[in-house]
């Protein structure tokens, strides 16, 4: 196996809309094209459970 030892960026189609992915050695972030601001999940959150919390409170915190 390659090691992650620095971002890797790739970008995806979700819904005909043009996201980037961003895989760090800290966890992976989640981001609209041509935005700033997005989506951002730590690996140890995804591993103890804590993704799913995590994803809600974001998403909250967005709408609001």
């Amino acid at each position: 196996m390659t090691p992650l030892d620095k971002p890797l960026r790739r970008e995806i189609e979700i819904d005909g809309a043009p996201y980037t992915l961003t895989l760090t050695p800290q966890g992976l972030r989640l981001v609209a094209k041509g935005r700033r601001k997005g989506i951002e999940l730590a690996w140890t959150d995804l591993v103890n459970g804590d993704a799913a919390l995590s994803a809600a409170l974001n998403a909250s915190l967005q709408k609001a």
